[in-house]
């Protein structure tokens, strides 16, 4: 566990931040773009273990995430079971960029870009975060239906898209699962390509190229790279 908790420093909240933030704040949002409420979002504050349990684990198809084990991370980094599962897989936060107000907890359930990880794509991320080369026995999936609040399709670990080297690389993912592969070159025939609708690579030509698979609402942070916006230009 040593590693885990150099990896996710970024991204933890103290105990202490829970007890002490008693309401929601007008801060904490709705991650829908029209802000509508999300099916099943308990109306507590970001900071409690009952609407991060529901934020993380709800990264995942209910079948799958029903029976995952929840994490968060110490001030140290040092993992923290918020409930325990039986099914092998994971739901933690996964923005390296940390919160936005820790004291108030994540924003919404997006800004925290929960992922549902299986026991490789876990090995995967650990390996990702160290900056070493993944070594895994078999391929790994992931699962991040809150999406993401931008990565560099090019380039990792870019966290704002005014740093990208190629801002139109820049691409703010809705829902979609993921494939880390034992072989990223078995996805070198991929297109790179997110604005075609189908699966795709992100980071080609690294130890980290992994398959990005967008689901419905994958557009709906940046409708202008969805095809059928290109479709009616």
């Amino acid at each position: 566990m040593k590693k885990i908790s150099v990896l996710f420093t970024a991204c933890v909240v103290s105990a202490s931040m829970w007890i002490s933030c008693a309401q929601p704040s007008p801060q904490q949002e709705s991650e829908s773009p029209g802000g509508a409420a999300l099916a099943g979002e308990p109306d507590l504050p970001h900071t409690s273990e009952a609407w991060q349990i529901w934020a993380y684990s709800s990264a995942a198809p209910s079948f799958l995430a029903a029976d995952a084990t929840v994490l968060n991370f110490d001030p140290e980094g040092m993992p923290i079971i918020l409930r325990e599962g039986n099914n092998g897989w994971r739901c933690l936060a996964a923005n390296p960029r940390g919160m936005s107000d820790p004291e108030r907890g994540w924003k919404n359930a997006h800004e925290a870009m929960p992922a549902c990880v299986d026991g490789t794509s876990w090995v995967w991320l650990q390996a990702y975060m160290a900056n070493e080369k993944p070594q895994l026995e078999r391929d790994g999936f992931a699962w991040m239906l809150h999406g993401d609040v931008g990565e560099d399709n090019h380039k990792r670990m870019v966290m704002k898209k005014s740093d990208a080297k190629d801002p139109s690389q820049w691409i703010e993912s809705g829902p979609h699962l993921m494939i880390f592969p034992k072989d990223p070159d078995s996805f070198s025939k991929f297109t790179d390509d997110f604005t075609r609708g189908e699966p795709y690579v992100m980071f080609p030509g690294s130890d980290y190229a992994h398959l990005m698979i967008p689901v419905e609402g994958y557009y709906q942070y940046q409708p202008e790279s969805s095809p059928i916006h290109s479709n009616e230009q």
